[in-house]
């Protein structure tokens, strides 16, 4: 009796299940996409399992998927072009780029970081193998630095020798350096970037600059600071322990997420000098886009919160997201990136 009470249990639960599942919400197909922030092969190659656990979480949120596709946007301002037109569902967005489509996309999550060991607002303080950057995971964090850097040319190394004997650096000393700088939506790799200049300079912005190349990937940056084709480089704080490894192998070779190796003898630490260190930058978000609202409503929003959530608490999703330097997700609303709407505007 209690065999056959047992049995009936477990059929009425699996009944249940059954009717939970047919009850979900059918989509076809989900397409997600992340700026470029790191290469682009490093980025597919580090969230190829990401499809297959969102589905997962997904279903157990209400929702069933049939295919999620990962895509790489060939700049910031083309995801979120994609994703005001509808192209994309699901965007990783800097906060400069969310603010700028911000009628066209939701936000729904910002990310948390780990803290760095390191967080000078004087840029000497970042410099040489001795004031190595290392991540604090017990320190989590809403925000990040971007940092201006003078690459191991000639000037550059003038540039870098000055900061670190404590001189300040003249506007005639910047200008007359080769710069290569991000996507004018991107908040490490120009937005901040210009908002150090203007309360240093006297409201001088990268625009202002003669020798200033516009829109180069961070990894393209990096190649050029290595191949001394440039003097100052800017880029997020942790920048240069991302392409530590690469810094010193062979041309030829690549490190173990795919970067290429170029080819410097000393270490990216004593090459690659701190000049300059913004303010705080409020971290990157989860945005949906507004084009499909029957789709994409307050259920959905909050099933694709609590699936992201769950997913980066599981150490798969940990090292997925770590692509991105994302650690964790909280909720978020729009008016947490007011603050990026104000330099944006003192930028413009």
């Amino acid at each position: 009796m209690k065999k056959l009470v047992a049995l009936l249990l477990a059929l009425v639960m699996m009944l249940g299940v059954c009717s939970a599942m047919a009850d979900n919400i059918k989509m076809d197909k989900l397409t997600l996409e992340f700026v470029p922030s790191k290469d682009a092969d490093v980025i597919i190659t580090g969230t190829k399992n990401l499809p297959e656990l969102l589905k997962a979480e997904m279903a157990k949120q209400g929702y069933d998927i049939g295919e999620i596709e990962i895509t790489v946007g060939t700049n910031y301002n083309a995801t979120g072009e994609a994703m005001g037109a509808g192209s994309i569902d699901v965007g990783w967005l800097p906060p400069s780029t969310y603010v700028l489509y911000s009628d066209e996309v939701d936000v729904i999550l910002t990310s948390t970081r780990a803290g760095l060991s390191n967080d000078s607002e004087n840029p000497a303080d970042w410099n040489g193998d001795a004031n190595k950057t290392v991540g604090d995971s017990s320190n989590q964090v809403g925000f990040y630095r971007a940092l201006i850097y003078a690459t191991p040319s000639p000037y550059g190394k003038e540039l870098a020798a000055k900061v670190n004997a404590g001189e300040k650096l003249t506007w005639e000393d910047l200008n007359k350096a080769n710069w290569a700088v991000g996507n004018n939506s991107s908040s490490a790799g120009y937005i901040y970037p210009t908002l150090w200049l203007m309360e240093n300079y006297d409201g001088k912005k990268l625009a202002d600059l003669d020798n200033v190349a516009t829109g180069i990937q961070y990894g393209d940056q990096f190649a050029q600071a290595a191949a001394e084709a440039v003097d100052i480089i800017v880029c997020y704080a942790d920048g240069r322990r991302d392409y530590e490894a690469a810094w010193q192998l062979p041309i030829g070779e690549s490190d173990p997420t795919g970067k290429a190796g170029m080819g410097r003898k000393d270490t990216i630490w004593n090459e690659l000098n701190v000049i300059g260190v913004t303010p705080g930058i409020y971290n990157d978000t989860v945005a949906i886009t507004k084009a499909k609202p029957e789709i994409y409503n307050d259920q959905f929003k909050t099933a694709m919160q609590n699936a992201l959530i769950n997913i980066i608490n599981t150490e798969e999703g940990k090292a997925i997201f770590s692509v991105y330097s994302h650690e964790g997700y909280t909720v978020a609303v729009d008016s947490d990136y007011d603050g990026t709407r104000a330099a944006q505007q003192a930028v413009k």
